[in-house]
């Protein structure tokens, strides 16, 4: 009898949901000192939660649950199942934890499998997409996403005597799942997933948990695919629950029966910044002004130094939008008309301001796509789903440490002095050639409009693109552009 192959699978962090129901009749008659002590060590143990102060890596987010199921999720990712335990049991010697009981849980780990990339698995293979590198990273140590709104249902795959997921060939199943993603990227920008493996860990074999700002979003996406036969023929589900997102400090809002999260406030209590702090790898987008990246002390500390030679660099961190930039070697044609697909739903949100291809002048040179959003919390959303696109090879901001990025954007040149332009570049050129330290410089242009460029360059070191920076030839430029240019460039530094 003929075995079927299992694909392999990687496993990342530990995932726990915990929902909890309010005893609402204990909570009404106690007195006022145990409900304010309940709500002190309610929101202590929360926050501390969502700033992963119990472990080095992770994330925590607190939700209230609409309808009868729940009251609230409180929703872990940990490195090991010890941190999720210690988590458990934090919560129970919390006075919260008198008023509430255990309504639901769902125990998971993240993972990755075969069916995404046999490479990945192969120990003589070596997986050269970055992209994909940093695609699978995110699957196995992802950010809870920020939207409002959160569906979570737990699943398996059917094993009827009709329909049984299991005798498929593997190839087979690899189509049916692809061919369901390719669903699910027409909500990029809308609805972001973590899906969990939890064979041997609970009741079903997966958990999916999705976020939105717009619950028919979820729904839509989720009625669609009950269309697709991955679904109709082959899975199984089990009870949905729904809930919103709110920061900590609301929990007392929540508990006296108001809107939370309080009018006017952000639902997530990260979004004003740190959005690395306690999260594994990196953010996925950068900081700055209104053409790129702009990375902290060391950024404005560049920013400073150029100041004082008379250099304008542009505005300091976090004052205008926020942007992504990546990297791809795919035919730009190909690339752009998958950039068009995502752009589509990028323009349902207003925090949209722009997202474009730029092509680099040189051919052997990589593609640019650039997202630029008004919120941070937007912008990295944006990125999870930018890095999908093809052949991506690297994300601005995360760069060899042996060497240095400046990326001067956006040059708006006049249309009549556009030749005048390219023309100033290329002297810049051989003089950047002869520079020490000096690794490589390209022109990138807006495949929309030729009139938008930017200029990114590689050094050896920040002293290396320094020394550029104060010589005459770099002064000559900007003194040149201040007459062609039909805005102020900005100069964006990238670690």
């Amino acid at each position: 009898m003929e075995r079927r192959r299992p694909p392999q699978t990687e496993e990342g962090w530990y995932v726990l949901h915990d929902f909890r129901s309010i005893d609402w009749d204990a909570w009404r008659a106690a007195p006022e000192r145990r409900r304010e002590r309940a709500i002190e060590e309610g929101v202590d143990y929360l926050e501390a939660s969502e700033a992963v102060g119990d472990a080095d890596e992770g994330d925590s987010a607190t939700f209230a649950v609409l309808g009868h199921k729940a009251d609230l999720l409180v929703l872990h990712l940990r490195p090991t199942l010890g941190d999720i335990d210690a988590l458990e049991r934090r919560f129970e010697h919390t006075a919260l934890a008198e008023f509430t009981e255990r309504a639901d849980s769902y125990v998971s780990v993240t993972e990755v499998s075969g069916y995404m990339s046999e490479d990945y698995f192969d120990e003589d293979s070596e997986v050269e997409d970055a992209g994909l590198e940093r695609y699978i990273e995110s699957r196995l140590k992802p950010e809870i996403p920020d939207g409002e709104f959160l569906s979570f249902y737990p699943m398996s795959k059917r094993r009827g005597p009709d329909h049984n997921w299991y005798e498929l060939p593997f190839d087979e199943r690899a189509d049916y799942l692809s061919n369901h993603g390719e669903i699910g990227k027409d909500y990029a920008g809308r609805v972001t997933q973590i899906i969990t493996g939890s064979v041997g860990l609970d009741d079903f074999e997966w958990g999916v948990t999705l976020f939105g700002d717009d619950p028919t979003d979820v729904k839509d996406l989720l009625y669609e695919m009950r269309f697709d036969p991955s679904s109709s023929r082959f899975a199984e589900f089990g009870r949905f629950l729904s809930a919103r997102r709110f920061p900590p400090e609301d929990l007392g809002t929540f508990l006296a029966g108001e809107r939370v999260p309080a009018e006017g406030e952000e639902s997530h209590p990260h979004a004003s910044g740190d959005a690395e702090g306690h999260h594994g790898g990196s953010g996925g987008h950068h900081h700055g002004d209104d053409s790129g990246s702009s990375h902290g002390d060391e950024s404005g500390g560049v920013r400073d130094e150029l100041e004082d030679e008379g250099i304008y660099a542009g505005q300091p961190h976090g004052e205008d939008v926020h942007a992504v930039v990546l990297y791809s070697t795919a035919d730009p044609d190909e690339l752009f008309e998958e950039v068009d697909g995502y752009r589509e739903n990028f323009d349902h949100y207003d925090t949209h301001v722009k997202t474009a291809v730029y092509e680099a002048q040189d051919a052997d040179s990589e593609t640019a796509v650039v997202s630029l959003w008004d919120t941070d919390r937007a912008a990295n959303t944006a990125a999870g789903f930018l890095a999908e696109l093809p052949e991506v090879v690297r994300q601005a901001g995360d760069d060899e440490d042996d060497s240095w990025g400046t990326m001067g954007m956006f040059y708006t040149v006049e249309p009549e002095h556009r030749g005048d332009f390219v023309g100033t570049f290329d002297d810049v050129g051989d003089v950047l050639a002869d520079m020490d330290g000096h690794r490589k410089t390209d022109l990138l242009v807006n495949r929309e409009d030729e009139n938008d460029m930017f200029i990114a360059s590689r050094w050896d070191s920040r002293d290396d693109a320094m020394t550029f920076f104060r010589s005459d030839a770099f002064s000559e430029t900007v003194e040149f552009g201040r007459d062609i240019l039909a805005d102020r460039p900005r100069h964006v530094f990238l670690a």
